[in-house]
C-alpha cells in the first residue's frame, strides 16, 4: 500500500489463538480510529480491492489493519482444499483474537475499532463484533455474506453497514434478511449496476466513500 509521507506503516506479526499471521498496518497522523480488514475467500492482506479501500479511509485518519487470516502453509492447503475460507468460526477466531492484540498494542491501542469484511469475510467480522460487543465499534461490509454469520448475527449491537451490488442479485436477497436480525443500527446501501467484486467504473470508489463515512460516524472520538 502506498502511504503519505504523513503515515507511518510496517508489517505486523500477530499471535491470533496460537499461529502467526501476517499483517500490514498504516497509522496516519492524527488517527482517528482503528479498521481491521477481514478478506474474503481465498483473498489476503494483498487484495487489491482491500488496499484501494485502505487508501481511501488513511485518507479520512483512520489506520487500517490488512491481514492474511491463514498462515503459509494453510493457505497453500486452502487453494487445493478450500476448506479454510468458508469455516466462518475458524476465521472469526483469528479475527477476535486479532482485536484483542490491536487493544494491547501501544501504538493503537486508544483507537476506537472498526471491522471492515469482504465476501465470506464479512461474516467472521460479524461473528466476531458479537463476540466483543465493547470493543468493536461498527461494522462494514461490501458483497458479504452475513447470513453464513449464523446465530451471532442476532447478537450484533455495533453500527453495521451492508453495502451489495445491484448486480450481486442472490447476495443482495441474503444481506436484505441479514438486515432485519441485526440489533444495532444498520443500513443497507446498494450500489447500482455492481457485480459482486466491484469492478465495474466508480463502484469500488463508491464502496470506498461509504466505508469511509460510516467509520468516521461512528468512531471518531
Amino acid at each position: 500500500m502506498s502511504t503519505s509521507s504523513a503515515t507511518t506503516a510496517w508489517p505486523v506479526h500477530i499471535n491470533a489463538a496460537g499461529v502467526v499471521v501476517n499483517g500490514d498496518l498504516s497509522i496516519p497522523a492524527n488517527a482517528q480510529g482503528l479498521v481491521i480488514f477481514v478478506h474474503g475467500s481465498g483473498s489476503s492482506r494483498h487484495s487489491r480491492r482491500n488496499r484501494a479501500v485502505g487508501e481511501v479511509l488513511l485518507q479520512a485518519r483512520l489506520a487500517t489493519l490488512l491481514l492474511d487470516l491463514l498462515t503459509q502453509d494453510e493457505e497453500r492447503v486452502d487453494d487445493v482444499t478450500a476448506e479454510f475460507r468458508f469455516d466462518i468460526p475458524f476465521l472469526a477466531n483469528r479475527v477476535s483474537a486479532t482485536i484483542d492484540w490491536a487493544t494491547t498494542h501501544p501504538s493503537i491501542a486508544s483507537l476506537p475499532l472498526g471491522l471492515f469484511g469482504a465476501s465470506t469475510g464479512a461474516a467472521a467480522a460479524l461473528v466476531a463484533a458479537a463476540e466483543r460487543p465493547s470493543v468493536v465499534r461498527a461494522v462494514v461490509s461490501r458483497g458479504g455474506r452475513p447470513d453464513l454469520a449464523g446465530a451471532a448475527l442476532d447478537r450484533v449491537t455495533a453500527p453495521t453497514l451492508l453495502i451489495v451490488g445491484g448486480r450481486d442479485e442472490v447476495v443482495l436477497e441474503l444481506n436484505r434478511h441479514a438486515l432485519e436480525r441485526l440489533r444495532g443500527p444498520k443500513q443497507l446501501v446498494v450500489v447500482p449496476h455492481a457485480t459482486h467484486l466491484f469492478e465495474e467504473p466508480d463502484a469500488l470508489d463508491q464502496v470506498a466513500r461509504l466505508a469511509a463515512e460510516w467509520f468516521v460516524r461512528h468512531l471518531a472520538t
